[in-house]
């Protein structure tokens, strides 16, 4: 008789990817709308969909080409990385394209760890850092930042054990949209440096800052290029979501590890994705800047309203991407709560156990893809429809 086959593997242990969990919920209930996924409601610049075009015909972009970006396009962003992140990659670091982010961060993880060590996340933390820790088999170490999600270095410090192998920074921040401030972000460098550990930072909303909040790079302190990586990303500030296109900064030392990595799981970036990238990063952050101008105004109306529901729900100040972490002063789950929202009120959002918040019912409230009018109405949605189950539930308890 043949052997069964096993079914378990460390996947079991790997949470599953909450936006497909809440995106089979909205499609059960049409007419819902989404205050779920971090995307943008606009898309690439002209420019990089005519150079596709004009790409489509040359042979080169049917082939293989470097594994670690294509030279043109690494250039533009070395150029990029001085003037807009103050970091000269001649002083020790090299870049990749990786297709996403989310790439990036797990050849981070394959490079510089093996299975059973440690890496520490600010609670709330992105879900895919934890997910892509699991997998590589070692340890996510959780540590809670302050009231207003904000870092705070010396409980960071005293998580370090003789495992730990980097601590993660996101900044601004998906899920709270809060903006780590300078001194604190240098303050961890430095205690990454001076317990040879990584710095590992993930960048992708840079550009995504309100007021007079202003982002910083880690890869910018001086001293920083031995121990620091840095990932970035096109999909959000040029809307490129859909052609996978991130990159990231390391250093020296790493090379032969992160091409292993790039190799195996990818060989090259997309080569059509890369020639769009360039051509996007020709135009530059002027295109960026009124969408995010836009989107300032459309945070305004979100905090606004979601600030008159208290005392039911509070808001921290979220300065940064196009998030904000509702906490709902209730004992109801948080994944319970999100779907009766969905269910009974046609709005989603995503429930903050998935970014680590398990001291209490936190939603994450995501505002970059809709129109101001569709998010208005979304939010009414949501207001309206936590008043109702709160008091419903009290009522009833």
């Amino acid at each position: 008789m043949p052997r069964s086959l096993k079914l378990q593997s460390r996947m079991d242990a790997v949470q599953a990817p909450i936006i497909a969990v809440i995106g089979e919920l909205i499609r059960e209930v049409p007419g819902t709308i989404s205050l779920g996924q971090g995307v943008v409601h606009y898309g690439p610049p002209r420019a990089a969909m005519d150079a596709v075009g004009a790409a489509l015909t040359s042979p080169a972009t049917h082939e293989y080409q470097d594994g670690g970006g294509l030279p043109a396009l690494v250039e533009r962003l070395s150029l990029k990385l001085r003037d807009e992140n103050g970091i000269d990659v001649r002083r020790g670091s090299r870049i990749m394209v990786t297709a996403g982010a989310n790439m990036a961060f797990m050849h981070a993880v394959f490079a510089i760890s093996e299975p059973g060590d440690e890496i520490i996340l600010n609670v709330p933390f992105y879900f895919n850092h934890e997910m892509a820790i699991q997998m590589a088999g070692c340890a996510a170490v959780r540590v809670a930042t302050d009231a207003s999600y904000q870092l705070r270095p010396d409980a960071l410090g005293r998580a370090i054990t003789d495992k730990t192998r980097a601590i993660v920074t996101v900044s601004p921040n998906n899920p709270s949209g809060a903006v780590f401030g300078e001194s604190a972000l240098r303050e961890v460098n430095t205690i990454c440096r001076d317990h040879g550990i990584y710095h590992i930072a993930d960048e992708v909303y840079e550009y995504f800052t309100y007021g007079s909040v202003r982002h910083v790079s880690a890869g910018s302190f001086p001293g920083a290029e031995p121990h620091t990586i840095a990932m970035y990303s096109m999909s959000k500030a040029y809307g490129f979501a859909g052609w996978r296109i991130g990159y990231m900064t390391y250093p020296d030392h790493l090379a032969s590890a992160m091409m292993k990595s790039q190799d195996t799981i990818l060989v090259c970036p997309p080569v059509v994705s890369q020639v769009a990238a360039q051509a996007a990063l020709e135009v530059g952050r002027s295109y960026c800047q009124p969408h995010v101008r836009q989107l300032a105004e459309v945070r305004d109306v979100v905090v606004a309203k979601l600030s008159a529901l208290a005392p039911l729900a509070s808001v921290p100040a979220a300065d940064g991407a196009f998030y904000c972490l509702l906490k709902v002063n209730t004992a109801m789950d948080p994944l319970a709560l999100a779907e009766r929202l969905i269910r009974e009120h046609r709005v989603a959002v995503i429930p903050g156990s998935a970014f680590g918040m398990t001291d209490g019912c936190y939603l994450r409230v995501a505002y970059g893809a809709l129109e101001k009018n569709t998010v208005a109405e979304g939010i009414g949605r949501l207001v309206g429809g936590l008043r109702d189950i709160l008091h419903s539930t009290r009522r009833s308890s």
